[in-house]
């Protein structure tokens, strides 16, 4: 009976604890860093990234001169916008792709850019 009782102590404690890690992580940004290549978008400040694995973003940014570097293989790094309900749509399509929907299951998503590396000044490369 004392292991019994112990052992709903324990798990209780621990649903605890990962309820609360839950609800802190809440308020992080989700920051990625994509390598890809960088094409115009439909009007001067919008901007669109082909990652090597098959993901495609629209980039803005305040910060980065972007423009310099169309046409060019780019390392990007930036803050995925409404972060939450982007990744709640890639896990539906995860989902989705598990059970067999044959659909390409590559992430789309817009970011806004806090650093540009050039990896390449040529997307060919």
């Amino acid at each position: 009976m004392r292991s019994l009782l112990l052992c709903l102590v324990l798990t209780c404690t621990a649903s605890i604890w990962v309820m609360a890690q839950d609800s802190s992580d809440k308020g992080k940004s989700d920051t990625r860093t994509i390598t890809g290549c960088l094409s115009q978008g439909d009007n001067a400040k919008e901007f669109n990234l082909k990652a090597d694995n098959g993901s495609t973003w629209e980039v803005r940014s305040s910060t980065v001169s972007l423009a310099d570097h169309v046409g060019h293989k780019i390392t990007a790094t930036g803050v995925v916008s409404n972060a939450t309900a982007h990744n709640m749509k890639e896990d539906t399509k995860d989902m989705a792709h598990d059970t067999g929907v044959t659909k390409n299951n590559h992430e789309h998503g817009h970011l806004k850019v806090t650093n540009v590396q050039m990896v390449s000044d040529s997307c060919s490369k």
